[in-house]
């Protein structure tokens, strides 16, 4: 529940562009899931513990992969392609950097690679927020992406690992070579 609630929490007070500490917060909690948390012994039905807690853990995992993600799917077109958002949020850079000149217009005369450095931080930022918004977005499909492709990963192991140790005369003696 704590895991759950640090995740919700990096959500809720995330401000800005995705930055890699996200990703680090986002794996870190994964470890700490993957090494503390077992699921129930596998029983069938929807109504089952076991159906349950499959569910809380695989959202739960969804959405640390997402934390994890999200600073790489802000930067990658690859990863989150977004089309036309991308040149969108380029542009509203360059709209941004006209107007901190317009803003700073008086002093251009006086200092222009203090205006020109200004002009880059002010695109840099509005961009970076711009793709961070639609990152955010996007991450709760990537998020159930992950817990789908998670819960039914558990479902085959545990289904399998069950049948394993009910009939183990199936699988015939080990040899050792």
């Amino acid at each position: 529940m704590g895991i759950g609630l640090a995740a919700v929490l990096t959500f809720a007070l995330a401000e800005g562009s995705w930055e890699w500490f996200a990703a680090y917060i986002g794996v870190t909690l994964l470890a700490v899931i993957v090494s503390f948390y077992r699921l129930p012994p596998w029983t069938p039905g929807l109504g089952s513990a076991y159906a349950q807690n499959l569910v809380a853990y695989s959202l739960v995992v969804g959405l640390c992969v997402a934390i994890a993600l999200a600073p790489a799917l802000q930067r990658s077109t690859w990863l989150l392609p977004m089309p036309g958002t991308r040149g969108e949020c380029r542009e509203l850079g360059t709209y941004e950097s006209l107007r901190t000149e317009a803003s700073l217009g008086n002093l251009a005369s006086r200092d222009s690679a203090a205006l020109a450095h200004a002009q880059d931080i002010q695109r840099h930022d509005a961009v970076a927020d711009c793709l961070a918004s639609t990152t955010t977005r996007w991450l709760p499909l990537y998020g159930l992406g992950a817990a789908v492709l998670v819960g039914l990963g558990a479902v085959s192991y545990d289904r399998a690992r069950t049948r394993r140790e009910a009939d183990p005369a199936a699988h015939g003696p080990r040899r050792r070579g």
